[in-house]
């Protein structure tokens, strides 16, 4: 049955929102957020004064290991700070849940500074949990009177699905607490195709997806932040130096390639910008629209077309994320800038087939790039992932294709996709684990 309109953009509004911070330690914040506002609620006297100041206050995070991975090395916003731990601290100092994966949009001085003493303090513990899912988190505080109070996400970045105090259970729920009008029978990534993407990106009216071009203004300004910075590796500013212009030119590659890592450049650093998200991810929210967003400014595209190439590029990668994951051990550049080749071919004048092309063009190049965390390094993937997408669109409108004699590259566009969300999710959960116990004893 072919996914209605409204479906599919009900399935962008849940995919692709504002997240600020890596939102691998976002989710621990928010997490331990929602355990402290149980506190609050449950105990009218620590409404009183902060007892987040007691000596005996306690913060206990338990993730998968794929939450440690991506939250180990990564920049904490506003704090010059990176990790878990003090994205922990954060949440509970002035976390807000109602923010969703913005829960740190309070961040201020005297929070920050607070944080960082809980930290030190050593008031925050983080371990590894015994659970099955890749995403999961459960965050518990403690109070000098004895309370305890816990909220859990699993599957989604900002999916509380459980919440306890002491003792007892308050809610236990597969629902999405911040996607409270989202229907429950809502469709998946999985459950549309790229032909429906294609032919819903075309013709939908301009006025109901308006709303996309919210991820050109969000991600273009982090872009611009970490241009005009010295965020990370200074990645995207150096692709742009004039200096090396007989190194990377001043084409459109070089411009894209830039834009996007400069985003990714400061993201990762800890700058206190907001990200136009995908499917969980600030990274990939980045790489999958900043080629297309680079590309309407270089050749003066209008908005209308913009937006459509957008949404073609942020369904794209959802559609492979809904059997990849969340959180996999493939890099999520490889997804979301398959999706940005998809934009610009669209932009170029590109049909069904040739948007099919791209996809496989990028399946046959730069699957098996592996994901060892989120960190400022993330912005060379980044960049790199950029450069193949181009590379794909161009040859997709030139009519060349991978064969589907070549590897994991099948006659059938969605029997490909599956192939890589195989590959994966399964194939490369032993590197996974490798890279994992690499990291953690470093």
């Amino acid at each position: 049955m072919t996914a209605c309109e409204t479906e599919i953009i009900s399935l962008i509004r849940r995919e692709v929102k504002p997240a600020l911070g890596c939102t691998e330690p976002i989710a621990v914040a928010l997490s331990v957020a929602k355990a402290v506002e149980i506190i609050e609620e449950r105990c009218p006297e620590c409404k009183k004064d902060d007892w987040r100041l007691s000596t005996d206050f306690r913060i206990n995070v338990e993730v998968s290991g794929n939450i440690l991975k991506n939250g180990m090395g990564v920049g904490i916003p506003g704090t010059g700070m990176i990790g878990l731990y003090i994205a922990a601290a954060l949440g509970a100092v002035c976390g807000k849940s109602a923010y969703g994966l913005e829960v740190l949009h309070d961040l201020g001085d005297s929070p920050i500074r607070r944080a960082k003493e809980l930290v030190t303090e050593k008031r925050v513990a983080v371990s590894i949990a015994d659970t099955s899912h890749k995403l999961y988190v459960k965050a518990t505080v403690s109070t000098e009177d004895g309370h305890k109070s816990s909220a859990v996400i699993e599957d989604d970045h900002d999916n509380i699905v459980e919440t306890w105090f002491d003792g007892n259970i308050l809610k236990s729920s597969e629902s999405r607490e911040f996607n409270a009008d989202a229907p429950e029978d809502g469709i998946t990534g999985a459950d549309v195709t790229v032909d429906e993407i294609v032919r819903f990106a075309s013709s939908v009216p301009f006025d109901d997806i308006r709303f996309i071009l919210e991820s050109r203004d969000l991600n273009l300004a982090l872009a611009n932040e970490g241009l005009a910075g010295d965020y990370g590796l200074k990645v995207g500013k150096t692709i742009l130096n004039s200096r090396y212009n007989e190194v990377f030119g001043t084409d459109f590659m070089s411009y894209a390639m830039a834009l996007t890592a400069s985003a990714s450049d400061a993201r990762m650093a800890g700058c206190t910008l907001p990200a136009m998200s995908n499917s969980g991810s600030g990274n990939q929210g980045i790489t999958v629209t900043m080629p297309v967003i680079a590309y309407a400014l270089k050749y003066v595209t209008d908005e209308e077309h913009l937006a459509r190439a957008l949404v073609l590029s942020h369904l794209v990668a959802i559609h492979i994320k809904g059997y990849l994951g969340k959180l996999s051990a493939l890099c999520g550049c490889v997804i979301a800038s398959t999706g940005a080749s998809c934009g610009i071919v669209y932009l170029r004048g590109g049909d069904y087939g040739q948007i099919c092309a791209a996809i496989k063009n990028m399946i046959g190049n730069i699957t098996g790039m592996v994901c060892d965390g989120a960190k400022v390094g993330c912005a060379m993937k980044v960049a790199s992932g950029v450069s193949s997408a181009i590379q794909s669109a161009v040859l997709a409108m030139e009519g060349t294709c991978i064969s589907e004699q070549d590897g994991i590259i099948e006659k059938d566009i969605e029997k490909t996709i599956r192939n890589l969300g195989q590959i994966g999710s399964v194939g490369m959960q032993n590197t996974d684990n490798m890279i994992l116990d690499i990291m953690v004893c470093k």
